[in-house]
């Protein structure tokens, strides 16, 4: 499927997988809300996320959802009570095939917290992974790169850590999420 095909405010799924092409995790839904030329961003609010094991469970709050066709992470705008917390995946650039976004998770994720505050997560099983699964020398540099521009991001607060663009993409998301 081509940018072109995409429909904004049509609901799309989305398929994580791991390097070795298992599937690692799906979400029943996210809604188109804008189309750029490197990302797409999405919204989606207590969605049911099945995980490779079969078991399931529903997302807790509203989240704005950027998938990028050239960079190595996807960021989730989480909005809570006491504010935007996010969920950053290094992940492969998105495809959509068949109405369905799909990536491959690296493991490495980074949080950050409303106040700007960020922890990198999930080391050990990065290396884990990249041992089990043979992650090339090419691969592992260009996934380390790519969490170090994603830092630089968070710092610089561009894009999706802009301050209020979360807040304003939910709106849209509560617009569009009931017209289709």
């Amino acid at each position: 499927m081509n940018k072109e095909e995409l429909e904004i405010g049509k609901r799309y799924q989305i398929h994580s997988y791991k390097h070795n092409n298992k599937i690692h995790r799906s979400w029943d839904e996210a809604v188109l809300l804008e189309i750029h030329d490197e990302y797409l961003i999405f919204g989606n609010e207590k969605t049911k996320v099945t995980e490779s094991d079969g078991r399931t469970w529903h997302t807790k709050e509203p989240a704005v959802l950027y998938f990028f066709n050239k960079n190595w992470f996807n960021i989730i705008g989480q909005c809570k009570k006491n504010g935007i917390y996010y969920y950053c995946n290094i992940a492969s650039p998105y495809i959509i095939e068949e109405d369905t976004i799909k990536y491959i998770d690296y493991d490495l994720d980074l949080r950050v917290f409303p106040d700007g505050s960020f922890k990198v997560l999930d080391r050990g099983e990065y290396k884990y992974h990249k041992n089990l699964m043979d992650y090339s020398d090419t691969l592992d540099h260009i996934l380390k790169t790519e969490l170090s521009n994603l830092i630089g991001m968070v710092r610089k607060k561009e894009l999706a850590f802009e301050p209020h663009i979360i807040e304003d993409y939910n709106k849209i998301y509560e617009e569009k999420k009931n017209n289709k």
